[in-house]
C-alpha cells in the first residue's frame, strides 16, 4: 500500500495568497508517493509564479495553465485525465491537509476494502485560524443518503482509480464536486467515512459555498443536468435536500477542541 501512488487535484484560480501552505501541506504528508497537478485557470494574479517557484524543489508538482478561464470542474478534469496514480483525491488551493491524511486513507481503505474514502475535517477563516468547529464524517454513506445531501468535504474525498476507472466531474459551473462524488459513490455502492479530522476548510467571505440560497438552483441542476431526473422528481429531491441540510446535516457541524 505504501507504493501506491496517489494523484492530488488542484484547481487553482487567484490563489497567490493561499496555494504555497495548501502545496505545503502536499508535501508534508508522511505518505510520499505522491503527484500533485495544479491546474491554473487563467489566473491573473502571481499563482504561477508561486507554484513555479515550488517546482524547483519538487518535481513532484506539476502545472497545467489554461488559457481561458473555464470553472474549477472544468479544471479539475484537466487534472484526471493526465493522472497517473492509483488513487485520485483533491485538494482546492486554499485548503490544506493534515500530515497523515493520504496514509490514514490508504490503510483505512485497504483494510475496509473501501473504493472511496472521506473524512471529517477542520473549518478555519481566512488566515488559516481555527474556528473550533468540526464536520463530522458519516461512518457509511450511500448513494440515497448523499442524494439528500454533499455529506462529502471534497477536500477529504479520495477514490480508487485502479478499479472504479476514472470519475470525471459533470460540467456544470458550480456543484460539480458534488456531481462528481454522487457518480463515485454510485459506482462503488457506498462509500465509508473517517472519524478523524484529516483536512482544514478555510471559510472565505462571500464564498459560494456559503451562500445556501444561491446554491439551490446549481442543486437543481445536479438533479436535471447530471442525473437526468425529471422535473417532478427533482422538484421532491430539492425539499428533500431543503430539510437535510437545514435540520439534519447542520447536526455534523460540532465544536472542536
Amino acid at each position: 500500500m505504501s507504493e501506491s501512488l496517489v494523484s492530488v487535484i488542484m484547481p487553482a484560480y487567484n490563489s497567490a495568497a493561499f496555494i504555497a501552505e495548501s502545496i505545503d501541506s502536499v508535501r508534508q504528508q508522511t505518505h510520499e508517493n505522491w503527484e500533485l497537478l495544479v491546474i491554473d485557470d487563467a489566473s491573473d494574479d502571481e499563482t504561477v509564479r508561486v507554484v513555479k517557484a515550488l517546482q524547483e524543489h519538487d518535481n513532484r508538482i506539476k502545472l497545467h495553465q489554461l488559457p481561458n478561464n473555464q470553472g474549477a470542474g472544468f479544471a479539475r478534469n484537466i487534472g484526471i485525465k493526465a493522472s497517473k496514480g492509483d488513487y485520485i483525491s483533491f485538494l482546492d488551493a486554499d485548503d490544506l491537509w493534515m500530515p497523515k491524511k493520504l496514509s490514514v486513507q490508504l490503510e483505512f481503505m485497504k483494510k475496509n476494502d473501501a473504493e472511496v474514502c472521506y473524512s471529517s475535517y477542520e473549518l478555519v477563516d481566512e488566515e488559516g485560524q481555527r474556528l473550533h468547529k468540526k464536520v463530522e464524517a458519516l461512518e457509511k454513506l450511500r448513494f440515497k443518503k448523499l442524494l439528500r445531501a454533499n455529506y462529502v468535504g471534497n477536500l477529504t474525498g479520495i477514490y480508487h482509480s485502479g478499479s472504479l476507472g476514472k470519475i470525471y466531474c459533470p460540467l456544470i459551473r458550480k456543484r460539480q464536486d458534488w456531481g462528481l462524488w454522487l457518480l463515485a459513490v454510485k459506482k462503488a455502492g457506498g462509500a465509508k467515512g473517517i472519524e478523524e479530522s484529516l483536512a482544514k476548510y478555510r471559510v472565505r467571505k462571500g464564498s459560494i459555498s456559503g451562500n445556501k440560497l444561491e446554491m439551490l438552483g446549481y442543486n437543481y441542476s445536479v438533479y436535471r443536468k447530471i442525473l437526468n431526473y425529471s422535473a417532478p422528481k427533482s422538484a421532491f429531491l430539492m425539499l428533500l435536500f431543503l430539510w437535510e441540510q437545514f435540520f439534519v446535516k447542520s447536526k455534523q457541524t460540532v465544536a472542536s477542541k
